[in-house]
């Protein structure tokens, strides 16, 4: 039987980002989403979520998910069976990093989130074509849903985050990095980098797709991480 899988979405999104994986995939594997909103750092959302998560299973993280991700992989390493990194960075925000986020948290509080998620989540998110504003739509109700002060939040918790390429580095799962050829929020090389931190890793791009797979191409992303749960360690 295989090892449940957990999914962890990106900042301002819960399970509708994984809505198409969920259906798809929960027909044959146990599949649940971990909510990553619970506190302003990193390390407190993965302890929380590791008094919740099953003794073991498979992790698939993208963006803030995949940062959460590993960290839940740095505290309890021996209980992430396989791990699938989307759309995320190992390397903690820099000085100017978390100094243009005060801005963005100053305003949602003040009642404009609306208005930030244009600059935060905006069309550059997705690829290219008539379909990137219906999903930029449809992320943005999302995050309007979860609210500004999950937003501040997040922006604390990524203002905040470790560097974890020594927790890549040390990685014994057999790792997934899976790329949007079009993703200029984390681009290519964001992704081969840390291909070459986790050992054995393999990278794999998804064509026609930004920032968010899931939405973007949802049953291209469906056939990987079931590709990636059934596949033996070894191929991985």
């Amino acid at each position: 039987m295989s090892v449940p899988l957990v999914l962890l979405p990106d900042i301002m999104c819960d399970a509708r980002l994984f809505a198409v994986q969920i259906m798809a995939l929960s027909v044959d594997h146990a599949v649940m989403v971990a909510p990553v909103t619970g506190d302003a750092r990193i390390e407190a959302i993965a302890a929380g979520l590791l008094g919740k998560l099953p003794v073991r299973f498979a992790l698939a993280g993208i963006g803030f998910g995949g940062i959460v991700a590993m960290d839940i992989l740095r505290q309890a390493p021996d209980r992430v069976e396989r791990l699938c990194l989307m759309g995320t960075s190992p390397l903690p925000d820099t000085p100017d990093m978390a100094a243009a986020r005060e801005p963005l948290i100053v305003r949602a509080q003040a009642g404009r989130l609306a208005e930030v998620l244009e600059e935060v989540i905006g069309p550059d998110w997705f690829a290219p074509g008539p379909a990137r504003i219906e999903f930029q739509r449809y992320v943005h109700q999302i995050a309007m849903d979860l609210g500004p002060d999950i937003f501040v939040r997040q922006m604390r918790a990524l203002q905040r985050r470790r560097d974890q390429q020594a927790t890549l580095r040390r990685c014994g799962a057999p790792t997934l990095i899976l790329c949007g050829a079009e993703d200029v929020v984390t681009p290519m090389r964001r992704h081969s980098f840390m291909a070459e931190l986790v050992p054995g890793a393999r990278l794999q791009v998804i064509e026609q797709a930004g920032h968010l797979i899931p939405v973007e191409q949802p049953e291209a992303m469906t056939q990987v991480l079931r590709d990636w749960l059934n596949s033996p360690s070894r191929t991985l």
